[in-house]
């Protein structure tokens, strides 16, 4: 099975069609995490899922590339417990 975070490079930032991937961009962009925007945003706020690097920019949102690592291998141990 394909990894896709196998091809992140350890530090840097993604943007939100990078995460959550995107079907308008040409190409497509397959995410990293398949939900939707308003799902992403409104975890973002309630803290569940990782803060944004705001300040790039007055409309740029970005998310560390560790950050984001970090939080879906969270998930893959939540997931992991739930199955043992």
């Amino acid at each position: 099975m394909h990894d896709p975070t196998k091809s992140l490079p350890p530090t840097g930032f993604l943007r939100l069609h990078q995460i959550i991937g995107s079907r308008t961009k040409n190409p497509p962009v397959t995410g990293l995490i398949p939900i939707g925007r308003s799902t992403w945003l409104e975890g973002v706020k309630s803290g569940r899922y990782p803060q944004p690097v705001k300040g790039l920019g007055d409309r740029i949102s970005v998310w560390r590339v560790e950050d984001i690592l970090a939080f879906i291998e969270g998930l893959i141990c939540q997931q992991g417990a739930q199955n043992d």
